[in-house]
């Protein structure tokens, strides 16, 4: 057995799509109502403790190798914890302080975006051309737009970025993670990961002072078990139950559907309505997408389309 014949009878493509951006982008409006309970890196550490501690578990009954042995295994492990856990949710975190969920997954959503730009340097790629370096000044535009700093109702810069940064770090992980070939199973690297980030996590929380004890509240333990066993668990497994039926590039497109999922979340949970601007950045933040990958893109409108018709009788 192992994680993708264990949901070979999940609900279609599209119930999935709905589903893991309804988790994704649930996560960033319960981090913004967990930081106001808990103590934000202690918050994430615990998340990524029990998270960490549920996915190694469900690596060990999914079948493949879970404890690290190689270099690959160990640099994966490292450059999961080390960014994408610990760096990305550090700042993540203490940034959604001051800047609601909905925007904050509107700034994340520019991760791909990044990653293009970072790759070409750390991978040796191809460089980028003049029509996706255009995508990538659009994407930052984008995240001027939503966050509208110049204005009495901005964001507050500094939350902003921190929440940039947290989507940098993200990317740079993401990079380095190409680079190398672990040998382990995914759900063992990502639980390594988690656990290995936790640790540095509350290392990060003892050195900014955070208090290690904190009061019990329902808010506080609702947005935690939400955050572990929904983002943590359940979507990282319909996440590889899409990778095995529509590939790669129509699954990044799932990061797109976090932001209009998180801000019917906050209105429905906070009232909050995005300003006009927060609309047009995040246009802004999908079109540099586009024009990033439009290759790509094109490649999997064209297969989704011939199966479309194959479909057809």
């Amino acid at each position: 057995m192992n994680l993708r014949s264990v949901w070979r009878t999940a609900p279609t493509t599209g119930v999935l799509f709905v589903i893991l951006a309804t988790l994704w982008g649930g996560s960033f409006v319960a981090i913004e109502a967990g930081v106001k309970e808990w103590p934000p890196l202690l918050f994430a550490a615990i998340r990524y403790d029990l998270a960490g501690v549920l996915v190694l578990a469900v690596a060990a009954v999914g079948g493949g190798r879970v404890l690290p042995r190689t270099r690959g295994d160990l640099a994966a492990v490292a450059s999961l914890a080390v960014f994408v856990v610990f760096a990305h949710h550090a700042l993540l975190y203490v940034g959604q302080g001051t800047v609601p969920g909905a925007v904050a997954s509107a700034v994340v959503a520019l991760s791909p975006v990044l990653t293009a730009l970072i790759a070409p340097y750390v991978l040796g790629a191809g460089e980028l051309g003049r029509v996706q370096y255009l995508g990538v000044a659009l994407g930052f535009l984008g995240v001027v737009a939503v966050t509208d700093p110049g204005s009495a109702g901005g964001i507050p810069a500094t939350g902003t970025l921190l929440v940039f940064g947290a989507t940098v770090a993200f990317a740079v992980g993401t990079v380095l993670l190409r680079r190398v070939r672990p040998t382990i199973s995914a759900a063992a690297l990502q639980g390594w990961g988690m656990l290995v980030g936790a640790v540095l996590l509350h290392g990060g929380s003892r050195a900014l002072g955070e208090a290690q004890t904190v009061v019990v509240s329902t808010t506080g333990v609702a947005t935690l078990a939400f955050l572990v066993v929904g983002p943590g668990v359940i979507a990282f497994l319909l996440y590889f139950r899409l990778l095995d039926s529509v590939g790669a590039t129509r699954t990044m497109l799932v990061g797109y559907l976090e932001p209009i999922a998180a801000a019917g979340l906050s209105f429905a949970l906070f009232g909050y309505v995005p300003t006009d601007g927060a609309v047009i950045g995040f246009l802004l933040v999908l079109g540099g997408f586009a024009l990033v990958e439009g290759n790509a893109l094109r490649d999997a409108a064209g297969g989704a389309v011939g199966r479309l018709r194959a479909a057809l009788p």
